[in-house]
């Protein structure tokens, strides 16, 4: 069982999420976390818990939206677009990375490399288990293994706008996206961070239902076997043989060895348990919960798809997280972006915005302006010009897509 500190608390995290790492102390650099593990700690949560996955997913994804925006003529600007550094990603999938590790960690880092001149500008995503926060606050240090942290394998980088000067004579500089938390200067911390228990219970309860599919939805119970023994050995023996062939979990079996006699009184004991409907509804609260942590909507983590595909809710929710959410993480994703561009390559990217589509449309594509003004119980005019045009050529803005 391994416990970590988090937000002034203890957690105490089940057995899969055990990892028994050692706390590594050095003056080089600020722990993140009380064993400085704890981003690895919500890597683990989050590939265990399908909800709490889904929404970090699915937040990711309506951040980084359906490409970009921007002045069609600023080629320059275009072309760094489709290619940003020499892995050949694209801006939108750097984005998507930054969005999904903000998401995540209520961290994310971007890497920026150019030379003295301003000749070339590329950006890296940086994943964010490998970079701590150093001492003098003004550098991350990146190193492959920090349960084995060795200053002679970390990397560091200046905190932008200062850049330094790299072996290979680049100049590289960092981005630290975090989310503001009282009482946390170094580290952000992610916004659903009281929803990590809940996470916690609906992993268990998935759990358990898997247990007891293995288990063949066997009763718990227990087995006395009527068997003469010549000592406690072969009885202890005798008992762990059958509960590794027998038991499970649920569907536990409690084994109890007594004196044999000429009759076989062996039998089997079943344990009655009415607990089901109890499993299923702590179950569905703790999923509530995570989606309430997550500051987040069910229509749009796909849970309730079940009851019926509900467009209009959908389309009202996503314009919900859109001005409270969405755009505001775009905003501060964005806003660095933009200005690392200007101030590099010297171009004008003011115009550089992510385009935001709903999942859905309430509308089909090749109505008119002035048939959907006409279903929305507006004025419309079928003789204006302007109505004249389809959904489906407003709807473009007139940009430019990548990726």
């Amino acid at each position: 069982m391994k416990t970590t500190t988090i937000c002034g608390t203890v957690s105490t995290l089940p057995d899969p999420y055990s990892q028994h790492s050692n706390i590594v102390e050095s003056r080089q650099f600020w722990r993140w976390g009380s064993d400085n593990r704890l981003p690895e700690l919500l890597s683990t949560i989050s590939r265990c818990s399908t909800t709490h996955r889904r929404i970090i997913n699915d937040k990711a994804n309506y951040i980084t939206g359906k490409g970009f925006s921007y002045n069609a003529d600023n080629l320059v600007l275009g072309a760094f677009i489709e290619r940003v550094n020499a892995r050949g990603e694209t801006l939108r999938q750097i984005i998507n990375k930054i969005a999904f590790d903000k998401s995540l960690f209520g961290n994310a880092f971007l890497e920026i490399v150019t030379n003295p001149s301003h000749s070339f500008l590329s950006l890296y995503h940086q994943d964010a288990t490998k970079c701590r926060v150093a001492k003098d606050s003004k550098h991350i240090l990146l190193h492959h293994d920090w349960e084995h942290f060795t200053e002679k394998d970390a990397v560091s980088l200046p905190l932008y706008p200062a850049f330094e000067e790299a072996k290979d004579g680049t100049l590289r500089s960092i981005i630290h996206y975090k989310d503001y938390e009282p009482g946390f200067s170094h580290y952000g911390v992610p916004p659903y961070i009281a929803g990590l228990g809940v996470s916690a219970i609906a992993y268990k309860t998935d759990r358990w239902n898997i247990s007891r599919l293995d288990n063949s939805f066997q009763p718990s119970g227990i087995m006395i076997l009527d068997e003469t023994v010549d000592n406690e050995l072969d009885a202890e023996r005798m008992m762990r043989n059958a509960e590794a062939r027998f038991s499970g979990k649920p569907g536990q079996v409690m084994f109890i060895v007594k004196d044999g006699s000429e009759k076989d009184n062996s039998r089997f004991v079943p344990i009655s348990a009415t607990s089901d409907a109890d499993w299923k509804t702590l179950h569905e609260q703790a999923t509530n919960d995570i989606v309430i942590a997550h500051s987040w909507f069910r229509s749009l983590s796909g849970l309730d798809y079940n009851t019926g595909f509900n467009s209009e809710r959908i389309l009202h929710e996503y314009e919900i997280a859109l001005n409270t959410i969405i755009l505001n993480e775009q905003a501060e994703i964005m806003e660095a972006v933009r200005n690392v561009i200007s101030s590099i390559l010297g171009i004008d990217c003011s115009s550089l915005e992510i385009i935001n589509r709903p999942p859905t449309r309430s509308k089909p594509i090749y109505m008119k302006v002035w048939e959907a003004r006409k279903a929305d119980g507006l004025d419309y005019d079928p003789e204006d010009s302007s109505q004249q045009a389809y959904l489906s050529e407003i709807s473009k803005y007139n940009v430019t897509k990548i990726g």
